[in-house]
Order: structure tokens, then C-alpha cells, then sequence
């Protein structure tokens, strides 16, 4: 077993270039607090939201707060699509 600093990996100061191609720029209007997760859920478009469980440790980190802005990447293998 070993620890890591996760402050170590918290210093960062450029423009980032990711691979997903789905990143959805938002306002986060609602932090619901969990025993470790946190529910994060960013308006994208005015009436269209979108909602995500991360740690709490990442909310902190990350420095969200109600009113913020973030981004939403999605990055994802497959996509389903169902009907009734």
C-alpha cells in the first residue's frame, strides 16, 4: 500500500486539451451533499440540466460552488437508446 499527495496533482496552470468531444459549458445551480459523493448538477441551457455524482473531495478541489461555472465532459464507448 503507498499514499499520494493529492495536492500534487492539484497544481495546474494551462489550457487543458482533452479527447472527449462532448464538453457542455454550465452554471452549477444545485450541490447535494452524500456521506462521500456529491450530486453536481449544471444548467447548460436555460430549462436543461445536467446531473453528476462525484466525490466530495473532487467538489472540493475542483472549488465548485452554487453560481459557478464548470463543464460537463462526457466521454463514453457506447450510447443507448430505449423505448416503450
Amino acid at each position: 500500500m503507498f499514499a499520494v499527495n493529492r495536492r500534487a496533482f492539484l497544481v495546474y496552470d494551462g489550457v487543458m486539451k482533452i479527447s472527449a468531444r462532448n464538453v457542455l459549458k454550465g452554471r452549477v445551480v444545485k450541490l447535494v451533499d452524500g456521506a462521500v459523493n456529491c450530486e453536481v448538477t449544471l444548467e447548460i441551457s436555460p430549462g436543461i440540466e445536467i446531473v453528476s455524482m462525484i466525490t466530495k473531495a473532487s467538489v472540493e478541489s475542483l472549488g465548485l460552488a452554487v453560481g459557478g461555472q464548470a463543464y460537463a465532459v462526457i466521454k463514453a464507448s457506447s450510447v443507448m437508446v430505449a423505448v416503450e
